[in-house]
């Protein structure tokens, strides 16, 4: 392979790589509609009780770098809203939850409903930003602060 052949391969690989990072920049973090129906019991993650209104059920692992971010991020929206509870699950102590919820990466995110319908995923750090609208589009404009 000739050096100018070598130079087209190496550029084209630069531009793959780069268009894939700010594909998955632009993801990350971001709420998506759920893909198919499935609800979730508070006993089978753990918990006691999920939100009246709505739940913010947080997936991490011992050693995630970002969990305690979306935490924060996850708590102050549960807080900010009457009848939205933050649960989170730990992964490390419950790894049969990542087969079932499809959890490929920490933090993962359920936005689920006030029946336990998982309405949406946030897959990666939670943008305070795109919980507040998931939020807002779960529970109806007609909803009242805290």
């Amino acid at each position: 392979m000739n050096g100018i052949a070598a130079l087209g391969v190496l550029l084209a690989l630069v531009a793959v790589a780069t268009a894939a990072g700010l594909v998955w920049r632009a993801t990350t973090g971001r709420a998506r509609s759920a893909r198919r129906e499935q609800t979730v019991r508070a006993e089978e993650v753990g918990a006691t009780a999920f939100g009246e209104r709505a739940t913010l059920l947080q997936f991490s692992t011992e050693f995630c770098a970002l969990c305690p971010a979306t935490a924060r991020v996850l708590d102050a929206t549960a807080r900010s809203e009457k009848g939205v509870a933050h649960v989170k699950v730990d992964l490390t102590t419950r790894p049969d939850l990542a087969h079932r919820f499809a959890v490929l990466q920490t933090p993962t995110t359920l936005v689920l409903d006030g029946a336990g319908s998982i309405r949406a995923r946030i897959g990666g750090a939670a943008r305070p930003a795109d919980v507040r609208a998931t939020l807002d589009r779960i529970l109806g404009s007609d909803h009242v602060s805290a």
